[in-house]
């Protein structure tokens, strides 16, 4: 398997090493992150020792200030997919601190204000992203560190930006983490349930349909 290979492996910890200090130009930094994704892309859970040795200067790079915290959304979003598919090969166990892991909760819910925006540079990633975190139950991590603001915050953009003719896999995506979240939550918060319920209002039923249905069908699963 190419996950397992010695050649494979030390391409990982070369690209993970550049990011250590990544290229000041834009262009060369984003298709590094590009490379480094595509290389992560093929790792499996569970990886062997070695694998995971290969991956630590990955791990350690996307995390920095120079990298999370760039002044450029397009580099945000293509760190955070990448880290996305470090949490996907860490799964069910988070890969960073608690107080790193609300930072990139942040930077995920500011990645998903460009869902709207199909023609961004960063839109098919943020899609990635959004699947790929609806898949690895992502959000549990995040109800296990009472991020309970924030959730409220990731509802209320969901349900603000969710539009009838988004793909599939976004309408999918959106409606699998909000059924997660609140099967896995042991109480609602006012805050939440207000969100809902403004959202199911009579004026937004024509305004945002695709928005009322969703939350009216959140609601009904609540009262169930």
């Amino acid at each position: 398997m190419i996950a397992f290979d010695r050649e494979f492996e030390k391409e990982i910890k070369e690209a993970g090493n550049t990011l250590l200090n990544p290229p000041s130009s834009i262009d060369d930094l984003l298709t590094l992150l590009d490379k480094v994704e595509n290389l992560l892309a093929y790792v499996e859970q569970e990886p062997s020792k070695s694998m995971r040795d290969a991956l630590l200067p990955s791990v350690k790079a996307l995390i920095t200030n120079k990298l999370l915290r760039h002044a450029k959304m397009d580099v945000k979003v293509s760190v955070l997919s990448c880290i996305i598919e470090i949490t996907r090969i860490t799964a069910p166990d988070a890969p960073y601190k608690d107080e790193q892991m609300k930072e990139i909760f942040q930077l995920i819910l500011a990645a998903f204000e460009n869902i709207s925006h199909v023609s961004t540079r960063s839109y098919k990633k943020v899609v990635s992203i959004l699947d790929t975190i609806a898949k690895v139950k992502l959000w549990l991590v995040m109800l296990d560190l009472e991020c309970d603001a924030l959730v409220v915050e990731i509802f209320q953009s969901f349900l603000k930006i969710i539009r009838s003719n988004h793909p599939l896999v976004v309408l999918l995506a959106i409606g699998t983490i909000m059924n997660l979240v609140i099967d896995e939550s042991e109480d609602i918060s006012l805050d939440l349930l207000s969100s809902l319920f403004a959202s199911v209002r009579k004026e937004n039923q024509n305004v945002s349909p695709i928005s009322w249905k969703l939350g009216e069908q959140i609601i009904t699963r609540i009262n169930v």
